[in-house]
């Protein structure tokens, strides 16, 4: 099973993904009762919801309606820094005992085929590839043993940083906020489609030239190990959000450095995932 959110006529909505072109637009009546995919999520009811709107849904041509993020409104995002073994060797750092988090703001959320501003403030905009982690079910202090019982399901995210704002200080937050920054989509496909994350390949391309290539299981600190951690200093609740790090390939560290500029194609693919795309624009 795989979701989405959008907006159709002016109104958010969300609904079951079938291809790139064609979505199915939850009931009305479900709505009611469950406004938003979050609210789908945190009553367990994902299997309702995909039964209902193949039932009852109203099918829906993409051009349409326009993409949101997959969960539009989540309460956390939290990211991991350093998390392959290829960008901890290409920023020369020394390895670390814990994961490195940061957090991101919800309006620093994109869609997948939404203009990515490129900030006037930063010469220095770089992409990131990477796996995003639903979180599905709410819980504190979380066993590593009982972690993928709290997935929701995974998509691609596209972590686009302002390199120079990152590093005004030893931390990254101001880099990795800039409104619209960070792509998310193009839908959610929860753990029964997605059964073993480590078989799972990510491949990010900037104008159609592959820049980042990795498998899943290369990630230092695997989901289990993440979750425990971050839910050992702060609940996660249903629709959060982990964004769990970056292969090697960023165009900071790449000599000459590689960074994104107005009209440039960045499209972040993930088996089982879609491919998320969005055109580089200057900032209004």
């Amino acid at each position: 099973m795989s979701f989405l959110s959008f907006e159709i006529a002016g109104q958010a909505s969300y609904g079951v993904w079938e291809n790139e072109s064609v979505w199915l637009q939850v009931p009305d009546a479900f709505k009611d009762e469950y406004p938003d995919l979050k609210s789908v999520i945190a009553a367990g009811k994902l299997n309702e919801l995909d039964a209902a709107t193949r039932q009852k849904g109203r099918q829906v041509q993409a051009n349409q309606a326009r993409f949101l993020p997959v969960i539009p409104n989540p309460g956390k995002i939290l990211c991991v820094g350093l998390n392959y073994k290829t960008h901890v060797a290409e920023t020369k750092r020394s390895d670390s005992d814990f994961p490195s988090i940061f957090i991101r703001f919800a309006d620093s959320l994109a869609a997948h085929g939404e203009p990515l501003p490129r900030p006037e403030q930063t010469q220095r905009f770089d992409f990131e590839g990477e796996l995003a982690v639903i979180i599905g079910k709410s819980g504190r202090s979380i066993k590593q043993a009982d972690a993928f019982d709290h997935i929701a399901g995974y998509a691609c995210f596209n972590d686009a940083s302002a390199r120079d704002w990152q590093r005004h200080t030893h931390q990254w937050t101001p880099g990795k906020n800039f409104p619209l920054t960070g792509p998310f989509g193009p839908f959610m496909a929860t753990t029964q489609e997605i059964p073993d994350v480590n078989r799972l390949a990510l491949e990010t391309r900037l104008n159609g030239e592959v820049v980042q290539h990795a498998s899943l299981a290369d990630l230092i600190f695997t989901l289990p190990v993440i979750i425990e951690y971050i839910s050992g200093f702060t609940p996660l609740s249903a629709g959060d959000v982990i964004v769990t790090g970056t292969p090697g390939g960023v165009g900071d560290r790449r000599d000459p450095p590689l960074y994104m500029k107005a009209g440039d194609v960045i499209e972040v693919e993930i088996t089982g995932l879609g491919t998320l795309r969005n055109t580089v624009v200057a900032a209004a």
